[in-house]
């Protein structure tokens, strides 16, 4: 008995012709349902994506307005130039004073030195080292006054600041006054050139001059507005 054979592996079988070739498979151009955009687009089409809106950064409170911070505040007044200069040349004044102060108590103890080392003791010259020790100590005290009240001026608004530092500046010019004063008492009887005295009253007149400036400028309406506007009513 022989086995039935299969049609599909005898070449000899005849085949019937299927369908012909219509393609590939259509499929659709897209998933997501039509839908017209908003009026302001115009066409039909899909729903406009949300606006992006740029994440925040750092702590809250912080950063450049529009992420999410607040905006800076307004600026304050601004210092007047002339309160600033003024501060400035009262502590340009102190390094000058300190440099001038330390000079004079040297020559006065030099000159101390001297007397003792002669053996007589002339009771003008005791005097004048006596006086210049004297007015270099006081000269260091004005050299702080100077600094504190021009560091003051620069970071207080108030008429204490204000007086503060009028009160250290004209204490350097009336010093100045009180050395072109003595230099002419002390020279005019010693024997030497002439020309000597005009030159150093000249010379003690120049520690005035940063000094007046500085209280010509205090003395002006922007700064007199400046420290007075912290008081009430000022």
């Amino acid at each position: 008995m022989t086995a039935p054979r299969d049609p599909w592996a005898d070449p000899d079988t005849p085949t019937e012709q299927g369908a012909p070739y219509s393609g590939p498979p259509a499929y659709p151009t897209s998933v997501y349902p039509a839908a017209p955009y908003p009026t302001a687009y115009g066409q039909p089409g899909y729903p406009a994506p949300a606006p992006y809106a740029p994440p925040a950064y750092g702590p809250p409170g912080y950063g450049h307005p529009g992420y999410g911070w607040p905006a800076p505040g307004p600026a304050g007044p601004r210092r007047p130039g002339q309160v600033v200069t003024a501060s400035v040349l009262a502590i340009v004044q102190a390094a000058i004073v300190a440099f001038a102060s330390a000079y004079l108590l040297l020559f006065a103890s030099v000159l101390g030195i001297d007397l003792d080392i002669d053996g007589t003791v002339d009771p003008r010259a005791a005097a004048i080292a006596d006086e210049a020790r004297v007015l270099a100590w006081v000269q260091f005290a004005s050299v702080v006054a100077l600094v504190a009240t021009g560091v003051l001026a620069l970071n207080r608004r108030d008429r204490g600041s204000w007086l503060a530092l009028l009160a250290a500046l004209a204490a350097q010019v009336l010093l100045a006054l009180h050395w072109a004063v003595r230099i002419v008492g002390v020279l005019a009887d010693v024997p030497g050139p002439d020309d000597a005295v005009p030159v150093l009253v000249f010379g003690a007149l120049v520690f005035a001059a940063g000094p007046a400036v500085g209280l010509g400028l205090l003395l002006t309406r922007a700064s007199r507005e400046w420290f007075g506007a912290g008081r009430p009513g000022g």
